[in-house]
């Protein structure tokens, strides 16, 4: 690769794959942001959870590929569509028919402008949320955990009877404290793991849906 001069081994292997990377075309040639939007895609072709009419938040969204299907698929900014909140920490472009905040899920200035965008409970709470590794194993494991347990609380506080959170884990997936939690909250809850996934990577997904209430602490 004539780019490769001066680039460190594992650069040069990220760039290759992602130049090789069907889902990297795909998303360009469809205007994706993300390679991402087609796990969602897929999960939602599957369970079928984006519906419509729903009220739908985005947790750690930029750059957007998850936003962008959400939209499309809920009907979002049309007559009769739905909402899509979409919320990271980080600056994000705007998106046509999505509602757009920077703000961390766990302060409560964050949460509380959260709920007035939505005009109403949410029906799906989607998780893609990754912490920055450090590449200390034990301490990034840490990390992910926490952002799970802080989307699922969200979610908790915020579904509507009957809804849906998906949420990206690690590591064979969710804690089993948190699983507990989940299964008293939800009627289904388990583990998935989208085509689009690479099949090197460690992440699944998380899918509680039927939401009955949050449980107590």
């Amino acid at each position: 690769m004539k780019t490769a001069k001066g680039r460190k081994v594992s650069s040069i292997r990220w760039l290759e794959r992602q130049l090789n990377d069907p889902y990297v075309q795909r998303a360009h040639r469809e205007g994706l942001r993300s390679r991402a939007a087609f796990k969602l895609v897929e999960l939602d072709d599957k369970h079928h959870f984006l519906r419509k009419g729903r009220r739908v938040v985005d947790l750690g969204a930029a750059p957007g590929g998850w936003t962008q299907v959400a939209v499309s698929r809920v009907g979002a900014g049309a007559p009769g569509g739905g909402i899509v909140v979409a919320v990271d920490v980080a600056e994000m472009g705007a998106i046509a028919g999505a509602r757009i905040l920077k703000g961390d899920i766990r302060e409560p200035a964050t949460v509380g402008a959260l709920r007035g965008m939505l005009d109403g409970p949410a029906d799906v709470v989607l998780s893609d949320m990754a912490p920055a590794t450090t590449g200390h194993r034990d301490t990034d494991h840490l990390r992910i955990v926490a952002l799970v347990e802080a989307a699922a609380e969200l979610a908790l506080e915020i579904l509507a009877p009957g809804g849906v959170f998906v949420a990206k884990v690690w590591q064979g997936g969710a804690a089993q404290e948190l699983l507990q939690r989940l299964k008293q909250g939800f009627r289904s809850v388990r583990h998935v793991k989208p085509g689009a996934s690479r099949a090197e990577s460690a992440e699944v997904y998380l899918l509680a849906s039927g939401y009955r209430g949050k449980p107590p602490a």
